[in-house]
């Protein structure tokens, strides 16, 4: 299928406006770029409502990190879901995956729990591990003042779908599995070599020299011990007995055949897994419903099957 018309007339956009690629300057730099795309450039009209949302500080891997708690207006209990970031491992926060946090609240019934990692170089891997699995306890130990269900998921987009299926093997092994996960286009082979990779290389939002960018940055110093983890790539950990899945991949996006690898190992492992590779799409398009018809219905339906698993 060919490239979305309303996602070619965005990517058209930002080719015209000259800005460099991220791997062309500094995180501070393309932390600055993010956030102008991702928030500055934003209607807040397109923002979900929700009953309230409240700035809260939850345990990190080396002290306390932000988070933001999103209540929907719906009747309780509630499950909850924990919300990690994409970004590369380097860029995003809070703010520029808001309007996904508000989507997972209003779209699936459920409290959520957006939580701001350390990022790299500055803290390069394993801190976002650390902070992630932090969280992630700590909403299993309040599950009755979060939600007030005993439902427990996680989300996460990219670089955040990567941490996500890091903390269902992690919760797993601590003998308190989770109960659902939605991956949106997850990164969890970082090392690995996929035709999608030099296929969408350039012109799809996020390219080959970025993705080596980000990689470097989150490696650090580490080397081949942190390449070999399970805690940095999940598609090397045991995947049986995992939560159930949705995993969500998009036509030209270079994470796109990792992604689908690792449903795939998924089903094989017997974890019931709901997989769409969404034609036409590219990285990113959680947050690109304002600008394409044909995101926004994949974001839906990508909740609604969410929802599903939240609510059984």
């Amino acid at each position: 299928m060919p490239l979305d018309p309303q996602l070619a007339t965005l990517l058209q956009f930002l080719a015209d406006s000259g800005a460099p690629s991220m791997s062309e300057g500094t995180a501070e730099q393309a932390r600055h770029g993010f956030r102008t795309l991702a928030v500055d450039l934003r209607d807040p009209a397109v923002l979900p409502e929700v009953e309230r949302v409240e700035d809260v500080e939850v345990p990190g891997g080396d002290g306390p990190r932000p988070a933001r708690i999103y209540r929907p207006a719906a009747d309780g209990p509630l499950p909850t879901v924990v919300l990690l970031h994409g970004g590369g491992f380097v860029v995003g926060d809070l703010d520029t995956h808001d309007l996904y946090a508000r989507c997972v609240a209003d779209s699936c019934h459920a409290v959520v729990v957006s939580v701001d990692y350390r990022l790299a170089p500055e803290h390069p891997f394993p801190a976002a591990v650390e902070d992630a699995v932090a969280a992630t306890r700590w909403a299993a130990e309040h599950l009755a003042d979060l939600g007030g269900d005993d439902v427990l998921a996680v989300t996460g987009d990219s670089a955040g779908g990567n941490l996500s299926a890091v903390v269902t093997q992690v919760m797993r092994d601590e003998g308190r599995p989770l109960d659902a996960q939605l991956l949106f286009y997850p990164a969890t082979d970082l090392a690995g070599s996929y035709p999608s990779t030099t296929e969408n290389a350039e012109g799809y939002f996020l390219d080959q020299a970025t993705m080596l960018w980000f990689g470097a940055h989150y490696v650090g110093s580490g080397g081949g011990e942190v390449v070999g983890s399970p805690r940095f790539s999940p598609m090397l950990g045991d995947k049986a007995g995992l939560p159930p899945a949705v995993v969500v991949t998009a036509e030209f996006d270079p994470l796109r055949d990792d992604g689908n690898a690792y449903a795939e190992a998924l089903a094989a492992a017997g974890v019931p897994v709901e997989h769409r590779v969404f034609p036409g799409l590219i990285h990113g398009f959680v947050d690109m419903g304002r600008h394409s018809a044909a995101a926004q219905a994949a974001v839906e339906e990508s909740l609604a099957l969410f929802r599903g698993l939240l609510h059984r």
